[in-house]
């Protein structure tokens, strides 16, 4: 069922009145059913959801730039800093899945601006709840498991949009554009932190980026969603929702848990690269100056996730079979990125351990066009509760193995078991899905050629 725009309006006339968009688009995604978006609108959302997520990378970096200051003032000691920013990642980890699913019972777009809008607030209101009585401390962590519980969301979402409204040819595009949005806001926060703070303290940080969200919130609901559908009418159609399945047997079938099983290897390596790196490079070369390793790799990384999306998208608009452009794509990002981490095991100067790590970034960002998309290939229906499910395996799998790396480091004294450690991780994640994953559809009718468990 098409859903009518009346009402929404930006800019010089309406975005969302033209008899392409009536046709393609309806509120809930259907199988053998056309919901796409018209290039036009394509376009600005792809523009909108960039800036998007830029937004929510810096309201996520926003405490762990400003806990120095703010263990100073509360006379935090260095396992209460932790408790607060590991509070982040245990309410990230716990909405993953139940993002996913509404957002494909109900579209992807509102739950987005629901998120949103709750992460607007709690960044904002950060400051002053911090002042409320004396147990900052508890307050603060749960503030930041909450923010964790309303970003959780984001990325299923995306995945379910994504899937419902984007062409199979251009879905390594946009997400792609969305990976880079995540270098860019983690740039933006690093050198907007670090002027802030100088000049008007931690809280103006939180106040701005609180700020900046909830207008990006504004402007999602004022262009897109307004006079759309009401809360109401949402609820009576996700409960009469014939299209629910029990997504979780799918994850019987071959190329389903082997493209889990590789997300779950590329996650928890890029969280280990994120976590550890910066310490790496203060410990190897320690007259070198923190920008230049701080920043030169996201710079190349946004190109290069840009690039890897479009290239994806091109090789399957020219006839390439898709199953085999996304192979590609993820033998780039955990194979030839794996080579250049290796290299790091050797004795090199700090510019050449800077190409590396630059080299390493940018391809790992091809897997946007590779694993990350995959879920769309494979279960559009589902896309964003299968999505959410094998994020949340990241999520947690990085975590342990960012404590293992720490173990690793402590116990050798090397870099070397770590960057192997990666390595290992990420060719066994690799060969599994060259070898089981595809990229055919498989919640329409019986799927015939998948290898059962």
């Amino acid at each position: 069922m098409a859903v009518q725009h009346t009402s929404s309006n930006c800019g010089n006339g309406s975005i969302l009145d033209s008899k392409d968009y009536k046709t393609n688009y309806s509120s809930k995604w259907e199988p053998g059913e056309q919901n796409l978006w018209p290039r036009s609108l394509a376009r600005k959302w792809t523009l909108t959801l960039f800036m998007g997520t830029c937004l929510l990378y810096c309201a996520r970096m926003a405490m762990p730039i400003c806990v120095v200051s703010m263990a100073a003032i509360f006379q935090w000691s260095k396992i209460d800093s932790g408790l607060v920013l590991g509070g982040f990642f245990w309410g990230y980890c716990f909405t993953q899945i139940l993002g996913g699913y509404v957002s494909d019972r109900v579209g992807g777009e509102r739950v987005l601006f629901i998120s949103a809008t709750s992460w607007a607030v709690i960044t904002a209101a950060t400051p002053l709840l911090s002042h409320l009585g004396s147990h900052n401390l508890a307050v603060m962590t749960m503030t930041r498991f909450l923010m964790g519980v309303m970003q959780g969301v984001f990325f299923p979402s995306l995945a379910s949009l994504c899937s419902q409204r984007v062409a199979e040819g251009g879905r390594g595009l946009l997400m792609s554009t969305m990976n880079s949005g995540t270098h860019l806001g983690t740039l933006i926060a690093g050198g907007m932190g670090s002027l802030i703070l100088d000049q008007y303290g931690w809280e103006s940080m939180f106040y701005t980026i609180g700020f900046l969200s909830g207008l990006w919130a504004l402007f999602v609901w004022q262009c897109f969603l307004k006079g759309e559908i009401n809360l109401t009418e949402l609820t009576k159609k996700s409960k009469s929702d014939k299209l629910r399945k029990p997504w979780l047997r799918y994850l019987k079938m071959s190329p389903v848990w082997s493209m889990v099983f590789a997300h779950m290897c590329t996650s928890s390596t890029s969280y280990t690269l994120l976590s550890w790196l910066p310490t790496y490079f203060k410990e190897s070369y320690p007259q070198s100056m923190g920008w230049v390793y701080n920043v030169i790799p996201w710079l190349a990384a946004i190109p290069a996730a840009l690039g890897g999306g479009f290239i994806s998208d091109f090789l399957i608009n020219q006839g390439y079979g898709v199953a085999l452009v996304r192979k590609t794509m993820q033998f780039f990002a955990m194979g030839v990125s794996s080579m250049f981490i290796l290299l790091l095991s050797k004795t090199v100067t700090c510019p050449t351990a800077v190409a590396l790590v630059s080299a390493a970034l940018g391809l790992s960002s091809f897997s946007s066009g590779g694993v990350s998309v995959n879920v769309q290939d494979l279960t559009p229906s589902c896309a964003g509760a299968l999505y959410g499910f094998m994020n949340m395996l990241g999520a947690f799998m990085g975590l342990v193995m960012v404590s293992f790396s720490g173990y690793l480091i402590e116990v050798t004294m090397s870099w070397s078991t770590v960057f192997s450690l990666i390595s290992l991780v990420n060719s066994t994640g690799l060969g599994i899905f060259l070898i089981f994953g595809d990229a055919q559809r498989i919640d329409l009718g019986d799927y015939s050629q998948v290898i059962s468990i």
